[in-house]
């Protein structure tokens, strides 16, 4: 286990990532009436619903699940720099609470996009040291 003490806070955030979903799936099934669902029973389209919102901050978690932990168990098992690997994974952790934050709370799509960016440049770089490191 020493080989990925180096990675701490990388694994650190695999496992806030795990809490951070958990904690989006259980707000997205709330506040659900038969008013606001669709037949398939998720919230109808609309943004100025809270929980339309909280819904879609959910998924859009979901959605960036693999990704994240793919780039992130790659370049610790490959061994890629552990400061920039720690860094680059601390980094996508704090941009997407607050994307989650900005997407239930508000409706600004400049701040989640931003936010959304700046967690695809922190997988785009751990996949970057992956291949890196792999050749």
């Amino acid at each position: 286990m020493e080989a990925f003490a180096a990675y701490s806070h990388a694994i650190a955030s695999l496992a806030l990532w795990a809490l951070l979903i958990s904690v989006l799936g259980a707000a997205s099934t709330r506040g659900r009436t038969p008013e606001n669902r669709c037949d398939c029973g998720k919230p109808k389209r609309n943004y100025d619903d809270p929980w339309y919102r909280s819904e879609r901050a959910f998924m859009n978690a979901v959605e960036t699940s693999g990704p994240f932990i793919a780039t992130t168990v790659a370049a610790i098992l490959i061994g890629a720099s552990p400061f920039w690997v720690n860094l680059f994974a601390s980094v996508f952790i704090v941009a997407r609470a607050v994307m989650a934050f900005v997407h239930i709370r508000t409706t600004n799509q400049a701040a989640r996009s931003l936010c959304f960016g700046i967690g695809l440049f922190c997988i785009l770089a751990l996949v970057i040291m992956t291949v890196v490191a792999a050749f």
